[in-house]
């Protein structure tokens, strides 16, 4: 028998970390379950990918970041299945064995993965970008990709093997084109057999624009400052095929023209196009009747609560509320929400109104020297815009360690234009330095 009303936390995102930090005085046991140890700082994962920073300065584990809050306790597992009748939830842990933890609160922020659009046999062709395991094999990949270009005297082979298409022109597709098309210029200074000329950055969009969420001044800055650092963009433009050669495309513009899909012969194929909730949703929307929109997110209550199941929170890129973007502050937000409602209802206090979204705006880099911004109604780019990008990504890392190292690193980077982590993990005849792709 429990002394105090357990809360469980699926998921240690955004959403879930703001949840169980703001539950650490409440008079409750705090139980955090997520299938890795760390918790993810994703706006910087990219980063990770093109060799600036280290997986540990943006990833620390999920026990530091509470072991001074005595009353949470984790639980390294993934969630097999909800017993929403009888507050429970079944947990595959570490060693293989399930056990059932009781709860007298639920929330639930299992985050999302990749979506290919019904395409999942793309999956094995291309490299995603979600979780950390996933940008070190792409870091993996773009080494090893400038490593097999230098090995051969064929144009053709050359070129395909620095050639790199990015599905998606999003803040994720376009932080990332800038930073390959960098990369592909400090990194050829050491592969002299290499054409300077050679390396290629497309950048695929489905839609009209660069970054829709952005006022047009700042989208136009962007594509201006991409195109003049050589990044090809193609707006209008669907992947139709994607295999280990490369990616057929097709832009809406030229359909009627008689000649078909595009092909681009490219050695690394970036997903960074659309993602889908984390299945619990769907399960979740099974077991209480709640609806469940076409990305898999649960339609909850004003409260973030499952309809008929106020002790059951969906909060972050699981839960569907007010049309809210899956980015990290509305689950932050949503986060604080479900905390100071909970301790409310402890407490015997008022219920608290709806959950009202602050936005506190977004920003996204182009270059290592420039990013837009828009906030509170300003808008900035170039240097100022880069400079508050980075002042609020330092704010939101967690731990003073990653802080400090994220500045140093950076710091490294500007002054020498050289990238820390350049290491292939694996040596040739030790698994022959092939990456191993998404597994969906």
């Amino acid at each position: 028998m429990r002394n105090v009303p357990r809360v469980v936390v699926i998921g240690a995102g955004f959403g879930g970390l703001s949840a169980a930090r703001h539950l650490g005085r409440a008079p409750v046991e705090v139980v955090v379950v997520d299938r890795t140890n760390h918790h993810l700082f994703q706006p910087l994962l990219y980063q990770v990918a093109t060799g600036i920073l280290s997986s540990g300065e943006i990833a620390p584990s999920i026990r530091s970041i509470f072991r001074r809050q005595r009353s949470t306790s984790i639980t390294l597992g993934k969630v097999t299945a909800v017993d929403v009748a009888g507050h429970q939830v079944e947990v595959c842990g570490a060693d293989g064995e399930s056990k059932r933890l009781g709860y007298d609160y639920l929330i639930v922020a299992a985050g999302a993965h990749d979506s290919y659009f019904g395409h999942h046999e793309w999956a094995r062709h291309l490299f995603p970008m979600k979780t950390l395991a996933q940008a070190v094999a792409l870091r993996e990949q773009i080494l090893t990709a400038f490593e097999r270009a230098a090995e051969t005297a064929d144009r053709e082979k050359q070129r395909r093997w620095t050639t790199f298409v990015i599905v998606g022109g999003g803040p994720t597709g376009v932080e990332l084109a800038g930073q390959l098309a960098t990369v592909a210029v400090q990194i050829q200074r050491e592969f002299r057999l290499i054409d300077s000329e050679q390396a290629r950055v497309v950048l695929v969009e489905g839609g009209g624009e660069l970054l829709a969420s952005f006022a047009e001044p700042l989208r136009h800055h962007a594509r201006k400052k991409l195109a003049a650092m050589g990044v090809e963009i193609r707006l209008g433009t669907m992947a139709v095929n994607v295999d280990d050669d490369g990616i057929d495309i097709h832009t809406a513009a030229k359909g009627n023209d008689g000649r078909g899909p595009e092909r681009i012969a490219a050695g690394t194929v970036i997903w960074a196009a659309g993602v889908e909730a984390s299945p619990l949703g769907r399960l979740l929307g099974d077991l209480t009747g709640a609806e469940v929109d076409h990305k898999g997110r649960v339609r909850v209550g004003p409260d973030c609560s499952l309809p008929g199941h106020p002790e059951v929170f969906c909060i972050g890129d699981l839960a569907a509320l007010n049309d809210l973007p899956g980015l990290c502050e509305p689950a932050m937000q949503e986060g604080r929400y479900v905390a100071k409602l909970i301790r409310r209802r402890l407490a015997g206090q008022a219920p608290l109104g709806p959950f009202r979204y602050r936005d506190l705006g977004t920003m996204a880099a182009i270059s290592p020297g420039d990013a837009i911004a828009q906030a509170f109604g300003l808008r900035l780019s170039g240097l100022p815009a880069k400079v508050a990008w980075a002042l609020v990504h330092i704010a939101f890392l967690v731990g003073w360690g990653n802080r400090l190292g994220v500045l140093s690193r950076w710091a490294h980077d500007i002054v020498t234009g050289n990238r820390s982590e350049r290491v292939l993990l694996e040596g040739v005849g030790e698994g022959g330095v092939v990456v191993r792709r998404s597994e969906g």
